[in-house]
C-alpha cells in the first residue's frame, strides 16, 4: 500500500486533517507546502501518528506493510480528544488491523466494543469420528455445528455474552434445535474478574482433565500471575436425566513462573443423581454416595518455546471404583487459527475415569468412552492453519476401555471456520 494515500489520506480523515486548517510545521524536506497532503502530514506529525526516517524524509511514495500502517493506527487510537466521525474510523481501521495490533501488543478490544455496542462472533466446525471396539463393527460420526456468540457492553466494567449453538448430525442428516448454551455478565476490574449466569466450565489447574463444558452460577477470579478462581453453582452433566443437576463449589489455584506453570485445584459436587440414578458414572450398581470429591493438579515446562511437556493428576476421594485419572502430553509448537501456515504435532498417554473426568477436553480418547467407565492409551494428533482463520487438526487414539479391557481405536478430524 502507497503511504501518500495511508497516512496522508486515510489516517489524515481519522484525525481529522481533511477539514481542518494546521498551524503545525512541517518537519519533512520532501514533503514542500504547496504539496496536496501539506497540512494532513504536518498535523499527523505534530500528534506523534508519524515520524518519517532518520534523514528528514517522509518518502510518501514508498510501499509500507501491513504492520507499518498498524503502528500509525495504534497511535492514532492513542489519541482522546477526537469527534464522533474521527473515532468510528479509528475503530474500522483498529478492527481492520486487529491481528498486526495484536501482535504488537495493542489492545483493540474496548475499541471494537465502542464501535458496536453488539459484536457478533462465531464458528462452522465440522467433525468426524470413527471408532472401532474389537471384535465390533466401525461407527462413524459425522457431525456439523454452527456456532454464534454475540457480545455486548454495557458500561466501561460490564459486558454480556451468550452462546448459541446448533448441530447437524451428518450421518442420518438430522438437526438438533439451535440451543443457548452460554449466558452470562462479566466484570473487569484490576487484578479482579467476575462471571455471572451461565458460562463455561474449565478446569485450569489440570487443563480440562476433569472439565471442558458449561455451568450455572458465579465465578470471581483474583490475581495476575498467581490466580484464584473461585466458582458455585449448578452442574448438569453428572446425571443423564434433564430435571437432575448437582450444585459445585470449586476453588483452583494457577499460576506460572518463567518457564513452569502449574495449578491444584478442589471440586464438590452434591447431587442425589450419584445414587438414586443409574447414570455413566455408576457403572456397575447405583452408589449410596451422594458427593463427588475430586482433587486434581497439573504441572507443565516449556523448553524453548516450541516443546511443552504438561503432565496432571486427578483423583476422587468419594468414589470407589475408576477413582483416578492421569493424563501427559509432549507438545511441539502449535496452530494459531488467525495465523496461516502454523502447526503443531502432540503426543499423550491418556487415563479417564468416569467418575472423575466428568466432561473431560479430549474429543479423541473420551469419545463415547465414559459410558464404558473411561479408557486409556496413547494418542498422538497434529493441528494446522492453511488459512487466516482457518483451522484443522487430526489425531488417532490407540487404547482400551477400563470396564472391560476391550481394544478400541479412534480417528478424530476437525476443521473449524472463525468469524
Amino acid at each position: 500500500m502507497k503511504k501518500t494515500l495511508v497516512s496522508a489520506l486515510t489516517t489524515a480523515l481519522v484525525v481529522g486533517a481533511a477539514s481542518t486548517t494546521f498551524a503545525a510545521s512541517n518537519p519533512f524536506s520532501d514533503v514542500p507546502a504547496d504539496h496536496w497532503a501539506y497540512d494532513a502530514v504536518s498535523q499527523l506529525a505534530a500528534d506523534g501518528v508519524i515520524e518519517g526516517y532518520g534523514d528528514s524524509t517522509f518518502q510518501g511514495d514508498k510501499n509500507i506493510t501491513r504492520y507499518e500502517m498498524a503502528q500509525m493506527v495504534a497511535k492514532a487510537m492513542a489519541k482522546k480528544d477526537v469527534s464522533a466521525a474521527d473515532k468510528a474510523m479509528i475503530d474500522k481501521l483498529a478492527a481492520e488491523f486487529a491481528d498486526e495490533l495484536n501482535n504488537l501488543g495493542v489492545r483493540v478490544a474496548n475499541l471494537e466494543k465502542h464501535a458496536d455496542n453488539v459484536k457478533w462472533n462465531g464458528e462452522l466446525r465440522y467433525r468426524y469420528w470413527s471408532t472401532r471396539n474389537d471384535g465390533e463393527r466401525r461407527t462413524n460420526t459425522d457431525q456439523l455445528r454452527f456456532r454464534l456468540k454475540p457480545t455486548a457492553e454495557v458500561n466501561d466494567h460490564w459486558d454480556v455474552h451468550g452462546q448459541i449453538d446448533a448441530d447437524l448430525n451428518l450421518t442420518n442428516d438430522s438437526t438438533a434445535d439451535a440451543k443457548l448454551k452460554e449466558a452470562y455478565a462479566q466484570g473487569h476490574y484490576k487484578n479482579f474478574g467476575t462471571k455471572l449466569g451461565k458460562f463455561a466450565l474449565w478446569s485450569e489447574a489440570d487443563q480440562g482433565l476433569l472439565l471442558d463444558d458449561d455451568f450455572s452460577g458465579a465465578q470471581v477470579v483474583f490475581g495476575k500471575d498467581l490466580k484464584v478462581t473461585l466458582e458455585a453453582g449448578r452442574y448438569k452433566g453428572v446425571a443423564n436425566t434433564e430435571d437432575k443437576a448437582a450444585s459445585m463449589q470449586a476453588i483452583d489455584l494457577s499460576g506460572a513462573k518463567g518457564k513452569l506453570r502449574g495449578g491444584v485445584a478442589y471440586h464438590h459436587f452434591n447431587s442425589d443423581a450419584f445414587k438414586t440414578e443409574y447414570t455413566k458414572y455408576d457403572t456397575k450398581t447405583p452408589a449410596s454416595e451422594d458427593n463427588a470429591n475430586i482433587w486434581s493438579a497439573g504441572l507443565g515446562y516449556n523448553f524453548d518455546g516450541n516443546v511443552d511437556l504438561f503432565g496432571s493428576f486427578a483423583k476422587n476421594t468419594s468414589a470407589d471404583e475408576y477413582s483416578t485419572s492421569h493424563n501427559i502430553q509432549l507438545t511441539y509448537k502449535g496452530a494459531d487459527k488467525v495465523n496461516a501456515g502454523t502447526w503443531g504435532a502432540y503426543a499423550a498417554y491418556r487415563y479417564v475415569s468416569s467418575n472423575v473426568s466428568f466432561a473431560p477436553t479430549f474429543d479423541t480418547a473420551t469419545s463415547g468412552f465414559l459410558s464404558n467407565a473411561g479408557a486409556k492409551g496413547w494418542e498422538i494428533g497434529a493441528d494446522y492453519t492453511p488459512f487466516h482463520k482457518v483451522y484443522a487438526a487430526v489425531s488417532y487414539f490407540d487404547g482400551k476401555h477400563l470396564l472391560n479391557s476391550q481394544d478400541v481405536k479412534v480417528l478424530y478430524g476437525r476443521v473449524s471456520y472463525f468469524f
